[in-house]
């Protein structure tokens, strides 16, 4: 205390000097409308200033949770789009029929674990078997096609990369029933190849490679790559075709889990007729 009444005893003139300066500053801004003005013009653009630093920091604490709402908006989205339906009757019998039944969900989770400089890659689900998730399920990204779940436990699951050695995806190019397979050459995460494409197709660079549909994994028209070089192999008929993937392995954060409603359905009669086939 006594130590406190020292200092502002040593430096009083200081301290009534600020007073002073205070109070003509009061009065110069209270009774001069320019400089109030002025004063309160700057002072509100401070302010704003403050305010604004203030939002975008606080804007970055909360990505986390926009990007959950916009992910979970995002599967509800894609479950309202027209081909998670199938029309309940066919046009044999009823034209422009317009009632839709529903095909597929979609679950939405986020990648806890992922990998892309290996020859056979996997990424790690914070979903699993209580989300109603199960094996052989298609995966898909915020871009397109990004694999299929291979493993579930109760909270997690193992999705097979398109970055897999194994992985092949029925695609076709967009706009054409051409279709073939797509794979990993285990080079590049950023590409793939494109198989079985024949070479009297009419091709070019940039055409967008999407799911053919013909499985029960993947919907079609589901992106998966764009075409980003091919060449014409000698005695050969079909393209040497190198894509695009049009999924950022190395930035991926949410992704969307794949139900097929009818999967059993059709599974069935594709595990029959290949019963037929070995049996003739």
């Amino acid at each position: 205390m006594r130590n406190l009444i020292r200092f502002l005893s040593r430096f009083s003139f200081f301290f009534l000097f600020l007073l002073f300066e205070l109070v003509c500053f009061y009065l110069l801004f209270q009774n001069n409308h320019y400089q109030q003005s002025a004063f309160l013009h700057s002072a509100n653009s401070v302010t704003a200033g403050i305010y604004d630093s203030y939002s975008d920091f606080t804007d970055y604490l909360n990505l986390k949770e926009v990007n959950r709402e916009l992910a979970a908006e995002n599967q509800r989205l894609r479950e309202r789009q027209l081909i998670s339906f199938q029309k309940v009757f066919g046009p044999n019998f009823l034209i422009r029929d317009t009632l839709y039944q529903k095909k597929y969900l979609y679950t939405e989770g986020r990648v806890v674990n992922n990998s892309v400089n290996k020859q056979n890659n996997f990424l790690t689900l914070n979903i699993g078997k209580r989300n109603g998730l199960e094996r052989g399920m298609g995966v898909l990204g915020p871009n397109g096609v990004v694999g299929v779940v291979t493993q579930c436990s109760e909270h997690y699951s193992t999705v097979l990369s398109l970055l897999h050695r194994q992985s092949k995806v029925g695609s076709k190019i967009q706009g054409s029933e051409y279709f073939g397979s797509l794979q990993w050459d285990g080079k590049d995460y950023r590409h793939g190849v494109l198989k079985d494409i024949p070479n009297h197709v009419v091709i070019s660079i940039g055409d967008t490679i999407v799911s053919s549909g013909y499985s029960s994994i993947f919907p079609a028209e589901i992106p998966v790559a764009t075409i980003s070089e091919f060449n014409e192999v000698p005695g050969e008929n079909f393209y040497d075709i190198k894509v695009e993937y049009t999924t950022n392995f190395k930035n991926l954060s949410y992704v969307y889990v794949v139900k097929n409603l009818h999967r059993a359905e059709f599974d069935a009669l594709e595990e029959a007729k290949e019963g037929l086939s070995n049996d003739q």
